[in-house]
């Protein structure tokens, strides 16, 4: 089942509403700051990319219960009519403050901090949380990917094994920001005006009589966009028959884009199928790979100077296969203007709102320092007013204005943070004002929780 957009007023917890009806009648009405940060790095990454902000600002921009679901609140019988009558009145009348999307952050630091009476920031939780995670996921695997591919297209073909129709839109958009060239997902294409690319399959191919026939059929119908999959029955093979096709193409004043691998040791095959074509003078056919391919395979199939121009990849990437989820965290770090943290073990939370200075030398990231909002520093503050009262303050932004931001982020981020394994730690550091006010709430909280003096 897809969800539509007038049901993700409910796209929430139960415990957010059992929350947000204990504030009201106890009539805590005050503003709340909500970070949103992660606290540790999946193995081997050593950044993480900003996405998904663009849907939480259209959620909160929209956010309120209708009709339909303070009905079904109401068949609970687990929340007063009062509150139910509050809440068919609410709607978003917060601050965002969040790094743009494209942007590179690190870990502990604050990507985004919603400010609101706290029953507004408690209910949107469970969507920002949802609506980033993912998001971030894939756009840092993608980037992996764009880093190991050295300049080599890549394309997701990860659409028909992601988990769901918004996974799947998701992925597109994430990894387009990432580098990617396009993707298979038309959809996407349309809605994100993202390249779309795809040619045929094996099914295509064992429909005709004969392999060839397959070529000619594709050839005669797309002139401009002949790829063909040379794999089904054996590579090299199939690599001959794309040349004899190619050459009557060449006969009708046409040409043969590329061919695909999709099977076997695509490595070594790429380097025979590139034989093939120099043989007959077409060295300039684009051979584009596919099947199982992650950063991982694409850094061994560079490394190993296979003939491959592009890639498609898929389900490693689509579902983050190897870090499928982030310890990303929305926690209360102030209410009423009084600083909160949280001292459980493993989870500490840094006190109050925030904002987080780069420095950098020449354009390249030199290390950070999470400071209290209303610090000044040195360096380029890295999160914005996104929102103020509930209004948007920044105009929605292509994909393509993401994407090229994140581009000159990559570029500028040293290697020593983007190795594929054991990357460097990133520098990130508390300010003096954030590491005094810190040390005091936590001091507060042992002498009145812990009975510590």
């Amino acid at each position: 089942m897809i969800v539509q957009s007038e049901d993700l007023n409910l796209l929430t917890d139960l415990y957010q509403l059992t929350m947000a009806a204990a504030y009201y009648e106890k009539e805590m009405f005050a503003p709340a700051t909500f970070s949103l940060f992660i606290r540790e790095y999946p193995k081997d990454r050593g950044y993480f990319v900003s996405s998904g902000l663009t849907d939480v600002l259209d959620f909160l921009e929209n956010f309120h219960f209708d009709q339909d679901a303070l009905n079904y609140l109401e068949k609970t019988e687990m929340f007063s009519s009062d509150f139910l009558q509050y809440l068919s009145n609410l709607h978003f009348t917060g601050d965002v403050f969040a790094m743009p999307e494209g942007r590179i952050f690190f870990k502990d630091e604050p990507v985004l901090e919603v400010t609101a009476p706290i029953i507004q920031a408690q209910l949107v939780e469970t969507f920002i949380i949802n609506a980033m995670s993912l998001p971030i996921t894939i756009a840092g695997k993608a980037a992996r990917s764009v880093a190991a591919a050295k300049g080599r297209k890549l394309i997701d073909f990860s659409l028909r094994r992601t988990q769901g129709v918004d996974a799947g839109m998701k992925v597109a958009r994430s990894s387009y920001i990432a580098g990617f060239d396009g993707t298979s997902n038309v959809l996407a294409g349309k809605m994100f005006d993202i390249p779309t690319s795809g040619t045929m399959a094996h099914s295509y191919v064992t429909s005709f009589e004969e392999e060839i026939d397959a070529f000619r059929a594709f050839a005669d119908v797309f002139p401009n966009n002949t790829v063909l999959l040379i794999d089904t029955f054996d590579t090299v093979n199939g690599a001959h028959k794309a040349v004899e096709v190619a050459k009557e193409m060449a006969d009708r004043g046409e040409k043969i884009k590329g061919v695909r691998l999709d099977s076997g040791d695509m490595t070594q095959l790429s380097k025979e199928v590139r034989g093939i074509f120099k043989e007959a003078d077409m060295e300039d056919v684009f051979i584009f790979a596919s099947g199982g391919y992650d950063e991982y395979k694409i850094n061994d199939a560079v490394e190993n100077d296979a003939e491959i121009d592009g890639f498609g990849v898929g389900t490693k990437m689509g579902t983050s296969a190897d870090a499928p989820y982030l310890d990303i965290a929305y926690k209360l770090v102030q209410y009423d203007h009084r600083p909160l943290l949280k001292l459980s073990s493993g989870k500490k939370t840094l006190v109050n709102q925030k904002q987080v200075f780069r420095n950098t030398d020449n354009g390249r990231p030199t290390g950070d320092v999470i400071a209290l909002r209303d610090e000044t520093l040195e360096g380029d503050p890295l999160l914005i007013r996104a929102m103020h009262d509930g209004s948007r303050q920044i105009n929605p932004e292509s994909v393509h204005e993401i994407r090229e931001r994140f581009m000159e982020e990559l570029e500028n981020l040293d290697d020593a943070y983007k190795r594929l394994k054991d990357p460097d730690e990133y520098q990130v550091e508390l300010s003096p004002g954030l590491q005094k006010l810190q040390k005091e709430v936590v001091q507060k909280v042992k002498e009145k929780e812990l009975g510590e003096s």
